[in-house]
């Protein structure tokens, strides 16, 4: 039993009218020539994506883009522009503001997914929580600006989950609780 698929460019065959634009056949998707009935795959006609961005880019004056990070209670302001790839924090490098490589790491996350290791200078104000918490907002922070600067980079830099603010944070405490769950030491006596 043989399932034979039409699309709608078959059926524009069949009734001699011109096919719909979307439906003609793309050439990144051949045809495949089915040989026997058993293996009888269907032919997916796949859509071409769009080679201008959906988003037009967001720079001002100066040919820098700009977006706000968070993370914790901390919350970073990045300016991004084309330049030779040095991160500026709070007026100091990288490598002095955030000492531990991990969080080096973490602040170059965006431009090794989006492949731009090196390409753009950024500078950041940080402020609140803890080093962890500024780095996790520079590293949204640098996303979303490279966003903005290129939107081509969207779709790659929001797979990797990078556009996602994490909002994960500390639980508060409780009444009756030594912490957010922990209890008092039992005592017997």
């Amino acid at each position: 039993m043989s399932d034979t698929r039409q699309s709608l460019a078959d059926l524009a065959n069949l009734t001699g009218q011109q096919a719909p634009a979307a439906a003609q056949p793309t050439a990144a998707a051949p045809a495949a020539s089915v040989d026997s009935a058993d293996d009888a795959a269907p032919v997916v006609n796949v859509p071409v994506l769009p080679t201008t961005p959906l988003r037009e880019q967001q720079i001002d004056k100066q040919g820098r883009a700009y977006a706000t990070g968070r993370r914790k209670d901390a919350v970073a302001r990045v300016w991004l522009k084309p330049g030779s790839g040095k991160i500026t924090i709070n007026g100091r490098d990288q490598e002095v503001y955030f000492a531990r490589p991990t969080l080096r790491l973490v602040i170059n996350q965006p431009f090794g997914i989006a492949e731009r290791e090196g390409q753009y200078d950024v500078i950041a104000t940080v402020s609140g929580g803890g080093l962890s918490g500024q780095a996790g907002a520079v590293k949204h922070g640098i996303a979303q600006a490279l966003t903005r600067y290129e939107p081509v980079l969207r779709a790659p830099v929001k797979l990797a989950g990078f556009l996602t603010r994490d909002s994960r944070a500390v639980e508060r405490k409780k009444y009756g609780k030594a912490k957010a769950r922990r209890s008092f030491q039992f005592s017997k006596r």
